[in-house]
C-alpha cells in the first residue's frame, strides 16, 4: 500500500490471524461463497462450531445459494440460540480469484496520468482490455508537479465511455503526491456515479505501470463483489439479521463490507486466505502446509510459527501480478468441478474452466439421462459431447449481445440441451462461454467429481450419469486418435483421477520448493530437479537401483469438499503426514470468522534537498529543517491514520505498534559521516472485529 496510505499491506510481520470469535453468548456466522458451493458455519464465543451447512452456489443469483446455506445453518442451531444472539456475519469468497484465473472481467476505463506509450506497453493494460486513455499531468519523484493535470481530457474520456462499469486512475509518482489522482476522481464523480479506483490507495511501490494494472484489476472486480454483498444483504434482511458484515481479504484479515466494495482487489485470494486461517483454527497447528481443493481451483499455502508466509512483491495468479500483498498462495485452475475434455492431440485435459458435474446435472434434471444413454451408445459423436447448457432461472432477455451470442441465447431454454445443438461451432461455444461469464447460462460436463462417482469414492449424486459421461469421453478420445479401442468408463475415470492427483501433488511440491532460495524454477524449468519432480508427482520410481524422493517436512492439511478423495494419495507421494479436519469441507467458512482486523499506514520521510526533510502526508507534503522533527511528525500521522483505518475497517478497540526503518547514505565517497536519505514510519493497528449489539 502507499507510504501514506490508509490501506494495509500484508508483510512479513503479518499478525497471527486467528482470534477468539467473540464474547460468551455471542454467535458469529461464517460464510464462504465458492465456485461450486456456498458454505456456512456458526461459531460460539467459546470457539465451538455449533452448526455447519452447504448449498450450491447459484452464480446467476447468489442470494439463492446464500439463503439456502444461511437458513440451513440457522435451522441446525441449538433451540436455545435466538437470532438476536448473532452479532457478526463474515464472508470469504473465491469470486474475485476465479474471475482473474478465468479472465472474466467487467468493462472499465483506465486513465493514465503522465504515462508515455512505453509505460503503457509495460503495464499490461492492453491485455486487461477496456478503454485506456492517457492524459497529461503527473508528479516528480520529490512530489512536485511535472505538468498541470489535463482536466478537459478527463471529462472527455468519461463522456466517451458510457458503457463502462467502473474507472481506474493511475498517475506518475502518485505515491509521493496523490493530488492529480484525487482530482481526477473528483472530475469522474462529477460526471457519473460509476466507482473509481485510485492507484495510490492500493500500493506503496514506485512502479507506476504495475500500480496502474492493480488499479485496473480493482475496478474490473468491483461489480463481482457488489453482486455478492448485495445478495448477502438481501438474505440477511429477509432472515431478520442485522449484524455487521465483514469480508476476508487476501492476507487473511477482515474488513467491513463497505470497505471491501471500494477495494475489491484485496479480496483476490480471499478464499485461500480464509482456508489458511480456518486450517490453523481447526488443527491447532502452528506449522503446516494447507491445500484447499474447491470446485474451480486448488490453492496451497505455507504457515510457519502461526503466521502465513506472504508474497512481498504482490499476489500473482492467472498470469497477473498485482501489487496487493497477500498470503503467498500457489493457485492452479484445478478443482472438483473442473471441466474434463480431450484436446486435438487426444490428450486428457482438466480445467481451468469449470462445469456443473454430470452427476449433479442428472440429479437436478433426470431427463438428461436419456440423452446421455443415446450418446454413450453412439459411435459417431456430435461435437462438444457430453456437454449441456441452459438458461439460468430468472434471467430476462439480456442487453448488448453480439449476433452470435444472441443466436445461442435464443436456442437455449430453461432445461438443459446438448451444447452441439445450441452452439454448433467452436466460435458458438465461445459465445456460450461468454454468456456463462455474464451469469446468464450454466454449462455442464464431465468433471473430477464425476470421476470419483465412477470409481465409487463419492456417491452424493447420480452415478449412472457420471459413468455415461466417462464412456462418451472415452469414445471421443478413441475417435480423435483414430485407432484402438475406447477405454472403459472405469479406466477413463481412473486416468482422470491420476491426472488430478499428479497436478495436485505438483502444486504442493512447487509451493514448498518456492520457499527455498535457489531452488525456484528458471523460465518454468527446474533444471536437474525436473526429472525427480516429474517422477514424484507421477508416483513413479526414480531409478531401478536408487531410491530417491522428497518428503514434506511439515504436516499437510487438506480441506475442501474433494479433499478426502484425492489427498491421501497426494500425501503418500510426498511422504507427508496428512490431516483432514472434521470440518474440512467448510473450513473456509470457519476461517471467515476466525480472523482479526489489521490496518497499516506507512509514511515516507525523505530529503529532496540538503537539510530539507519532507513528510509525504496524504493531507499534503510538509517540510522540516531537521530529521527528528520530521520523523516525529510522520509517527503522529501514521499512528492516527492506522487507527482511523482500523476503526473504519471494523476493529474494536485496536492497539497500534509503530516502527521506523531508516536508510542512510555517505555524505561523499571518502566521507566519515552519513546522513538520513529516507525513513519509512510504519504503524499497524490491530483489533478484533466489532460485533453488533450484545445478546
Amino acid at each position: 500500500m502507499p507510504k501514506f496510505s490508509v490501506r494495509a499491506p500484508a508483510g512479513a510481520d503479518l499478525p497471527q490471524v486467528a482470534t477468539t470469535p467473540g464474547r460468551p453468548g455471542e454467535i458469529w456466522i461464517g460464510l464462504d461463497t465458492g465456485g461450486t458451493f456456498t458454505d456456512a458455519v456458526a461459531l460460539s464465543g467459546e470457539r465451538r462450531i455449533l452448526a455447519s451447512a452447504k448449498a450450491l452456489t447459484t452464480h446467476w443469483d447468489l442470494s439463492i445459494g446464500l439463503g439456502e446455506a444461511i437458513r440451513a445453518v440457522l435451522g441446525a442451531l441449538p433451540a436455545e440460540v435466538r437470532r438476536e444472539h448473532i452479532s457478526l456475519v463474515s464472508v470469504s469468497t473465491t469470486l474475485a480469484t476465479n474471475a482473474v484465473v478465468e479472465n472474466r472481467f467487467s468493462p472499465i476505463c483506465t486513465l493514465l496520468i503522465g504515462f508515455d506509450e512505453q509505460m503503457l506497453e509495460r503495464s499490461g493494460l492492453k491485455r486487461v482490455g477496456g478503454v485506456v486513455v492517457r492524459v497529461r499531468g503527473g508528479h516528480e519523484a520529490t512530489g512536485e508537479e511535472s505538468e498541470p493535470l489535463d482536466e478537459a481530457a478527463i471529462d472527455a474520456a468519461v463522456r466517451a465511455a458510457p458503457q463502462v462499469e467502473a474507472f481506474a486512475v493511475a498517475g506518475m509518482f502518485s505515491v509521493r503526491n496523490p493530488s492529480h489522482e484525487r482530482r481526477a476522481r473528483e472530475r469522474i464523480r462529477a460526471l457519473c456515479d460509476k466507482p473509481v479506483t485510485c492507484s495510490y490507495e492500493l500500493s506503496s511501490q514506485l512502479d507506476a505501470p504495475k500500480r496502474a494494472l492493480t488499479a485496473a484489476l480493482n475496478a474490473r472486480l468491483t461489480p463481482q463483489i457488489r453482486h455478492l454483498l448485495d445478495a448477502l444483504g438481501e438474505v440477511l434482511a429477509a432472515e431478520g439479521l442485522s449484524a455487521p458484515v465483514m469480508v476476508v481479504r487476501g492476507d487473511g484479515t477482515l474488513i467491513r463490507a463497505e470497505v471491501a466494495l471500494e477495494y475489491p482487489v484485496e479480496t483476490v485470494l480471499s478464499g485461500p486466505a480464509a482456508s489458511v486461517v480456518g486450517a490453523g483454527f481447526l488443527s491447532d497447528l502452528a506449522d503446516f502446509a494447507v491445500a484447499d481443493m474447491g470446485g474451480t481451483t486448488t490453492d496451497v499455502a505455507i504457515v510457519a510459527g502461526g503466521r502465513p508466509i506472504v508474497r512481498e512483491e504482490g499476489a500473482e495468479l492467472g498470469g497477473w501480478r498485482t501489487m496487493v500483498k497477500a498470503i503467498d498462495v500457489h493457485t492452479c485452475g484445478l478443482g472438483g468441478d473442473s471441466e474434463v475434455f480431450i484436446d486435438r492431440d487426444a490428450h486428457l485435459r482438466v480445467g481451468p474452466r469449470r462445469a456443473m458435474p454430470l452427476s449433479l446435472l442428472a440429479r437436478r434434471f433426470p431427463e438428461v439421462l436419456a440423452e446421455l444413454r443415446k450418446l454413450a451408445a453412439s459411435e459417431r459423436l456430435p461435437a462438444f459431447a457430453p456437454r449441456f447448457a441452459w438458461r439460468n432461472p430468472g434471467r430476462g432477455a439480456p442487453a448488448h449481445l453480439d449476433r452470435l451470442e444472441q443466436r445461442v441465447w435464443e436456442a437455449l431454454g430453461a432445461s438443459p440441451r446438448p451444447l452441439a445443438e445450441v452452439a454448433r461451432t467452436a466460435v458458438g461455444v465461445e459465445a456460450a462461454r461468454r454468456l456463462v461469464d455474464r451469469g446468464l447460462v450454466t454449462l455442464a460436463g464431465f468433471t473430477p467429481s464425476d470421476a470419483l462417482h465412477v470409481l465409487g469414492r463419492q456417491r452424493d449424486w447420480n452415478v449412472e450419469a457420471a459413468r455415461l459421461g466417462a464412456a462418451v469421453l472415452a469414445t471421443e478420445e478413441r475417435n480423435v486418435r483414430a485407432r484402438g479401442q475406447a477405454d472403459t468408463p472405469d479406466g477413463f475415470a481412473e486416468r482422470t483421477y491420476q491426472h488430478v492427483v499428479r497436478e495436485a501433488t505438483r502444486v504442493v511440491l512447487e509451493c514448498a520448493l518456492a520457499h527455498d532460495p535457489g531452488i525456484e524454477p528458471h523460465h518454468g524449468r527446474w533444471g536437474p530437479l525436473g526429472r525427480l519432480i516429474e517422477d514424484i508427482v507421477a508416483g513413479r520410481a526414480f531409478s531401478g537401483l536408487l531410491e530417491a524422493g522428497m518428503r514434506l517436512a511439515t504436516p499437510l492439511i487438506a480441506i475442501g469438499a474433494p479433499a478426502d478423495g484425492y489427498y491421501p494419495e497426494v500425501a503418500r507421494r510426498l511422504g507427508a503426514r496428512l490431516t483432514v479436519p472434521e470440518y474440512a469441507p467448510v473450513c473456509n467458512a470457519v476461517g471467515a470468522v476466525a480472523g482479526v482486523v489489521s490496518e497499516t499506514c506507512e509514511v515516507l520521510v525523505n530529503q529532496p534537498a540538503l537539510n530539507l526533510f519532507r513528510v509525504h502526508d496524504p493531507a499534503g507534503n510538509r517540510d522540516f529543517a531537521d530529521a527528528p522533527a520530521a520523523i516525529e511528525e510522520a509517527r503522529r500521522v501514521s499512528r492516527e491514520l492506522a487507527l482511523a483505518a482500523a476503526r473504519r475497517a471494523g476493529a474494536s478497540d485496536p492497539h497500534v505498534e509503530t516502527s521506523v526503518t531508516e536508510r542512510r547514505a555517505l555524505a561523499g565517497a571518502n566521507a566519515d559521516f552519513d546522513y538520513l536519505a529516507e525513513a519509512i514510519v510504519c504503524s499497524r493497528a490491530t483489533g478484533r472485529p466489532a460485533s453488533g449489539r450484545p445478546p
